[in-house]
């Protein structure tokens, strides 16, 4: 049995979710495009940086889940999907995906982008397992707050720890786990896995899994 864990933004996107969810908001005049596109374009500079504060950030990301209504929500997400999100969902990534689910890997994306972002994305791969950082709901509707720990640097390892657990495995029971990404963010999780692979990575991430020897490829095109 084989594992196999996919960064989700700039890794199998060519492009962030995250980042785009909040523009196009903003493109639909659900957010003010004067305060929050340079909020928005900061965090995401932090972000690509190392020095994102995610609890800064996630009260930033979450607060307009918890202003809308559930059903508003889908409906504008169905919308996102088609307009931001397929474009940068290449073949390649397609077919990388393919190949771990046609070998019957247990696969799984790791992100720190929201749940509710991330969810339709991930199904829309194929991908049956999510594990990202999950914002709080009550009574059907978000709060704006994340619930436990978000899934960001090495949080990312605690999520994938209680994830596996829930379904009664651990990291000894495969044979080998691959794991997916462009960001230097992702270091820990890389470091942790058998097969780590620098997808389209960050000059960061580059040197080091060139020190290492860490395959390096392109899901671009």
């Amino acid at each position: 049995m084989k594992l196999a864990l996919f960064d989700l933004d700039n890794t199998l996107l060519s492009g962030d979710s995250d980042f785009e969810w909040a523009q196009f908001l903003i493109s639909k005049g659900v957010l003010d495009r004067e305060v929050h596109e340079a909020k928005n374009q900061e965090f995401y500079d932090h972000y690509k940086a190392g020095t994102l504060d995610i609890h800064a950030f996630l009260d930033f990301q979450l607060a307009p889940l918890a202003r809308h209504a559930r059903a508003e929500l889908d409906v504008w997400h169905d919308e996102f999907m088609a307009e931001r999100i397929r474009p940068m969902m290449t073949e390649t990534a397609r077919a990388l995906v393919k190949s771990h689910l046609d070998a019957g890997d247990i696969c799984a994306v790791v992100t720190a982008t929201n749940s509710f972002v991330t969810g339709p994305i991930c199904r829309e791969f194929g991908i049956a397992h999510l594990v990202a950082t999950v914002p709080a709901q009550q009574d059907g509707s978000f709060t704006g707050q994340p619930r436990g720990t978000p899934a960001f640097k090495a949080g990312k390892i605690e999520r994938v720890d209680a994830w596996l657990e829930s379904l009664g495995l651990w990291w000894g029971a495969f044979e080998s786990s691959h794991f997916y990404s462009d960001s230097h963010n992702d270091l820990p999780l890389l470091e942790r896995v058998t097969v780590p692979v620098a997808v389209d990575p960050d000059e960061t991430l580059r040197a080091r899994a060139l020190a290492a020897g860490w395959p390096v490829i392109s899901l671009r095109g």
